[in-house]
């Protein structure tokens, strides 16, 4: 069994019946990338990251965005010491391995900027002073969906920083069953660390050296300029999307324990990888039609290279 089956079959224990959602979020924390949640409350969120955290030997921090949150309270502040005559900066707590912004759209937009720098370089600027964020790091934000009271949408810039976007859903009966048998024995106090943040790291590493044929290249190309093109879709997906989509296939092919990445592994990540990056037309909307049909749409509108 390989380290990453031991840390899937750690979470598993605790997040019942969701392995799927599981395992896209250890690929795309394989392939260096952020994570959204978008799920009504209660359906486990929190203990998903929580349980990562602690199979991984990470650092992990937890706000909750709530209106009142600044963005001092994420990226820290200087403070003045009379003792020294200086400013100190005082950390916020991004500075960790993995960060749960737990509700991200109940928080002002001022606040959810602050994420920007954060999730695409790795760095926190304050008072003109840029300091590294620790390695590995990931943001896992969780987030209501859209019509719950006191909240608001992240802006399209915020979007495009999360690899994917994922919803973990109501458990089925039998799951529900096992849920309520293993609540009262604290399922998180038996989880154990499968693996080092050292060792993490070196996977990452592997995962972007995977191989790639030049016709895989031009595949991902294709399928995202069709996000463009179709009429279906006021606002396609962006290079970073084509970026995200290559690394999440290359985490998939990973995990998988293959050499190199497949059409399948493409398939596998399309939409929970593009989903969130496409704006609907008002003609998809008057043909009754979902992100998820329009995408499915367009994937089948390409042939896939045989490899």
């Amino acid at each position: 069994m390989s380290k990453i089956d031991e840390i899937q079959a750690e979470i598993n224990q605790v997040v019942k019946g969701k392995e799927d959602v599981v395992r896209k979020v250890l690929a795309a924390m394989l392939a260096e990338g952020h994570i959204l949640l978008e799920d009504i409350p209660g359906v486990g969120k929190t203990t998903l990251a929580m349980t990562i955290a602690k199979s991984m030997s990470m650092d992990y921090k937890r706000t909750q965005f709530t209106p009142d949150v600044l963005p001092s309270d994420i990226l820290g502040f200087s403070m003045y010491n009379n003792q020294t005559k200086d400013f100190e900066y005082k950390k916020g707590s991004i500075f960790c391995n993995l960060f749960l912004a737990d509700e991200i759209n109940r928080t002002s937009p001022k606040t959810q900027s602050a994420l920007l720098e954060v999730m695409e370089e790795g760095n926190v600027t304050v008072d003109g002073v840029t300091r590294q964020l620790p390695n590995p790091f990931t943001v896992i934000a969780t987030e209501n969906p859209i019509g719950s009271a006191g909240t608001q949408m992240l802006p399209e810039s915020q979007l495009d920083r999360f690899m994917v976007c994922l919803s973990m859903g109501y458990p089925s009966h039998e799951d529900a069953v096992e849920i309520l048998k293993g609540n009262a024995a604290k399922p998180l106090s038996h989880v154990k660390a499968v693996i080092s943040r050292e060792e993490f790291s070196e996977l990452q590493q592997k995962v972007n050296e995977m191989y790639v044929h030049e016709m895989i290249y031009g595949y991902i190309t294709t399928l995202v300029e069709k996000t463009r093109e179709s009429e279906y879709i006021l606002l396609g997906a962006s290079p970073r999307g084509s970026i995200a989509l290559l690394r999440m296939a290359k985490a998939i092919a990973f995990m998988r324990g293959s050499e190199f990445v497949s059409p399948e592994d493409i398939e596998a990540v399309f939409y929970d990888t593009l989903g969130h990056r496409v704006k609907l037309s008002t003609k998809a909307k008057a043909a009754g039609l979902d992100t998820k049909a329009v995408l499915t749409k367009i994937f089948n509108s390409v042939e896939a290279p045989r490899t």
